[in-house]
C-alpha cells in the first residue's frame, strides 16, 4: 500500500490557487474515518499530491480524484501508483459536470465526497456539492474556521449566514474537529476544520418554489445591517407593506433581521410572498 511522504511535494503549493497541503501524517486517516466511507465510493475534490486519497483507499471500495492543478498531476499519479482502487482526473470540480462524471465513473451507486478544499472556492463549491440532483450521501471537507462555523450554524442562531440556510435545507452539517496552521505546508495564518454534511433525503421544510426560496433568504441576509423587511424590499422589489403583511400572516417579528429567521420562517414567508 502506498504511503504518502508529505515533505517531497509541500513546496509546490501555490498562492494563487489557494493550496495548502496537508503536512501532519495524523491528519488525513482520522478525516477518512470521521468519513464513514468505508466500503464506499469516494469522489475527492483537490487530492493535491495524495495524502488523503491514500487513506481514502485503504476504506473505500473506490476514488476517484479530481485535481485542477495540472503541474502536480505526475506527482499524484507517482504517490497513488499502486492503488488499483483509485482514478485520478485532471479537471475543475466547479466547473466540471459531476453529476455525469459520478454516473460514468460509479454509476448508479451511492456515493460521498471528500477534500481538502481551497480557501478561495469554499462557498461555491460546497453549495455544488450539496446540490440534490448530484445525489450525494455526506461531505466530508477541511476548510477554513470561519465559513465552517457558519455552515454549521443553525439559521435562526448566532453566526449564521446566507450559506447557512441552504446547507441546513439539503443537509445536516456538524463540525468534527479543528486543525491548526501548523498541519500544513505552506502554513496558513488561520485555523481550520473539518466539517461534515449528511445530505437529507428530503429538504429539511417544504416550499412553493425552491428559487424563490433561496432569493428570499439571499436578499435577506443581503445589507446585514438592515432588517429583513427592508433588505428584502431593496433587494427583491417588493413593497414594504407587502412584505409586513406577509410577516404578520406568518407570525414573523416585523423587525427581526435574517440572523435571527428560522428555516421555517423563511419557508412561510417565502411561500406568502411568491403568492403575492
Amino acid at each position: 500500500m502506498s504511503e504518502y511522504a508529505p515533505e517531497k511535494n509541500v513546496h509546490r503549493a501555490k498562492k494563487s490557487m489557494g493550496q495548502n497541503f496537508i503536512a501532519d501524517p495524523t491528519v488525513c486517516p482520522r478525516i477518512a474515518e470521521m468519513a464513514d466511507i468505508d466500503g464506499a465510493c469516494v469522489l475527492e475534490i483537490g487530492p493535491g499530491f495524495g495524502a488523503l486519497t491514500v487513506e481514502a483507499a485503504k476504506r473505500a471500495e473506490k476514488v476517484v480524484a479530481v485535481e485542477l492543478d495540472s503541474d502536480v498531476i505526475d506527482g499524484l499519479k507517482e504517490n497513488l501508483k499502486e492503488l488499483d482502487n483509485v482514478t485520478v482526473i485532471q479537471g475543475d470540480a466547479l466547473e466540471s459536470d459531476l453529476k455525469q462524471l459520478i454516473k460514468d465513473n460509479f454509476g448508479d451507486r451511492r456515493v460521498s465526497a471528500i477534500g481538502n478544499i481551497p480557501y478561495n472556492i469554499t462557498s461555491p463549491l460546497i453549495m455544488k456539492l450539496i446540490e440534490p440532483d448530484l445525489g450525494l450521501d455526506s461531505v466530508t471537507v477541511m476548510i477554513q474556521k470561519e465559513p465552517a462555523d457558519r455552515f454549521c450554524a443553525r439559521p435562526g442562531t448566532d453566526g449564521c449566514g446566507a450559506v447557512s440556510v441552504p446547507i441546513w435545507y439539503y443537509g445536516i452539517p456538524k463540525k468534527l474537529f479543528e486543525v491548526g496552521p501548523g498541519a500544513f505546508r505552506p502554513r496558513p495564518k488561520v485555523r481550520s476544520s473539518v466539517i461534515r454534511i449528511d445530505l437529507r433525503e428530503e429538504p429539511a421544510v417544504k416550499v412553493l418554489n425552491d428559487e424563490h426560496f433561496f432569493r428570499l433568504v439571499r436578499a435577506a441576509f443581503g445589507q446585514r445591517r438592515k432588517t429583513a423587511i427592508n433588505s428584502v424590499s431593496s433587494l427583491m422589489g417588493y413593497k414594504k407593506e407587502e412584505i409586513a403583511a406577509a410577516m404578520e400572516k406568518c407570525g414573523i417579528d416585523q423587525g427581526i433581521r435574517a440572523e435571527r429567521m428560522t428555516m421555517e420562517q423563511f419557508a412561510a414567508l417565502s411561500d406568502e410572498l411568491a403568492a403575492l
